[in-house]
């Protein structure tokens, strides 16, 4: 029995672009599987192998039973199907096979699918097109609105008490001190998540659970306590106020919450670079981000997947490719989540990478969408031009190479092999990278060795309303640009760092850096 995983098939039969190593590496859902795939990566442990010029791979590989585990891949979703009994997806098989398929035209035989996996692709396509079918039914509305106007009513009664309830234990921890809440732990919090997931606020619940690390977060935790507890505060009055808001503002307070929004608003279509796709544990469930680049619209976006613990969420695109496809921005103060629609052809080879801005474009960046939004914890930027250098015993940060500001490396990139690989890709030079800018620094998720030209593909930090921007306030050498209320900025101690110019917009191969 085949297993299957993946998104929705191409409705073209174009010939199906080669992934690199790196991107099928990135689609491994853990360091094991990486491990375990590139074990199987080479042609001698495949037989009956081949391809199509529709986006299909097949094989069959020896296991420990008597039968070869039949895996098949259809690239156009991606998705995977394999007769092994792991419940990873991609398996430890798909990613051999990919690994195979970019090794080289030759490692493949072009030919035409054997029969259990065009069983296997006649099903899963057919699948896609009935989902698709559902998806469009259901975007018509509910079957009954009066009915969903009455449960809409008593959730968002749910969620008042549970805000009117948090605000009383807030004002009873600050009544008390903060010092308070070093002695009663997590147990306190726990509690009081739990009743925010009674009230079906689970926004809520996840703020009210984050709180009952920071005393054990390391000194300063009193200041750092007080900012979260006041964030919160605010998205509590924020949604007992929630009819006195602009709706762009009121969409973002029920998102935050925990209310789920549907996306809305015409689609856009474009050619979407893939800028990084990772993945985040958060207990029972494990949430996918993948970053968008349009090269037409310069717009940023953000698709999310969701799956439980243990297996992969189901969206799964090769960082690196481009992709013509449609999205439907989600309402909200940023618009930056955005729906998959349907796609256009087979994805294609990258291309150049967006122009990028300075680092004090991505301090304005991030503090104007703070203005629309504020528990925002960072937001999508592309650097130009910056080299990556030592900052203190072991800090990092992001130097203009063309000024004397940077920015800081955030701790969360520092303690992952992705900055050594973006240390060793600059070798001292400038690079081009995408990340996120946030209150912790810069987080980078991906990078170019040279930046194009860029003519034509926007730019590097998006507005608040999606769209990208190359110019803004230059960043401070003492501190964040103006507006934005947590430090972003870093001094580079007066040191000069000269490098090249940019370059021509020939290939150039991104590097993913998580």
């Amino acid at each position: 029995m085949l297993l299957s995983h993946g998104g929705e098939p191409s409705r073209t039969a174009a010939p199906a672009v080669r992934w690199t190593v790196e991107q099928v590496l990135a689609l491994a859902p853990d360091a094991p599987s990486r491990t375990a795939g590139s074990g199987l990566g080479s042609s001698g442990s495949w037989s009956g192998s081949g391809r199509d010029d529709s986006g299909a791979v097949w094989g069959l590989c020896a296991g420990s039973g008597s039968e070869p585990y039949r895996t098949v891949v259809d690239t156009t979703g991606p998705a995977y199907g394999c007769s092994c009994p792991s419940r990873k997806f991609p398996c430890k098989h798909a990613l051999g096979l990919l690994l195979v398929r970019a090794a080289g035209e030759s490692a493949l035989p072009l030919g035409e699918a054997p029969g259990w996996a065009g069983e296997w692709l006649t099903a899963r396509r057919g699948r896609a097109a009935e989902k698709e079918g559902e998806a469009n039914g259901a975007a018509a509305g509910p079957a009954d609105p009066e009915a969903a106007r009455r449960r809409a009513e008593r959730r968002a009664e749910r969620i008042t008490g549970g805000a009117q309830e948090l605000e009383q234990r807030l004002a009873d921890l600050l009544r008390g001190g903060l010092a308070a809440a070093d002695q009663s732990g997590y147990g306190l919090w726990e509690e009081t998540a739990a009743r925010m997931v009674d009230a079906q606020a689970p926004g809520l619940a996840a703020r009210a659970r984050d709180l009952g690390a920071v005393p054990a977060s390391g000194p300063g935790w009193p200041g750092r306590l007080l900012e979260e507890c006041a964030l919160l505060h605010l998205l509590d009055r924020a949604w007992l106020g929630i009819d006195r808001l602009p709706e762009p503002l009121a969409a973002t307070v029920r998102t935050r919450v925990g209310l789920n929004v549907p996306a809305s608003g015409p689609p856009v279509r474009d050619r979407w670079l893939v800028l990084a796709q990772y993945d985040t544990p958060d207990g029972r469930l494990v949430t996918r981000r993948v970053w968008l680049y349009g090269r037409e619209s310069g717009r940023t976006a953000l698709l999310l997947s969701f799956g439980a613990a243990g297996r992969s969420p189901e969206l799964s695109l090769p960082v690196g490719t481009t992709v013509d496809a449609e999205i439907t921005p989600y309402p909200g103060a940023g618009r930056l989540r955005a729906e998959p629609g349907q796609r256009f052809g087979l994805p294609s080879p990258a291309g150049t990478p967006p122009v990028g801005g300075t680092t004090g474009d991505a301090i304005a960046a991030y503090g104007g969408a703070l203005r629309h939004d504020p528990w925002l914890d960072s937001w999508p930027t592309t650097l130009r031009e910056v080299i990556p250098v030592p900052s203190g015993p072991e800090g990092w940060q992001l130097v203009d190479a063309a000024g004397d500001r940077a920015l800081p490396v955030a701790p969360s990139a520092r303690a992952r092999p992705g900055l050594w690989k973006l240390v060793a890709l600059s070798g001292g030079a400038p690079v081009t990278v995408f990340g996120e800018c946030g209150h912790r620094g810069f987080d980078p998720l991906a990078a170019w060795a040279t930046a194009g030209d860029g003519a034509g593909d926007g730019a590097g930090a998006a507005d608040p309303d999606g769209t990208a921007c190359t110019e803004g306030s230059a960043g401070t050498r003492t501190g964040a640009a103006p507006g934005v209320p947590r430090s972003v900025g870093a001094d580079t101690g007066g040191t000069e760092h000269h490098g090249v110019g940019s370059v021509g917009s020939g290939g150039v191969e991104i590097v993913p850096l998580i």
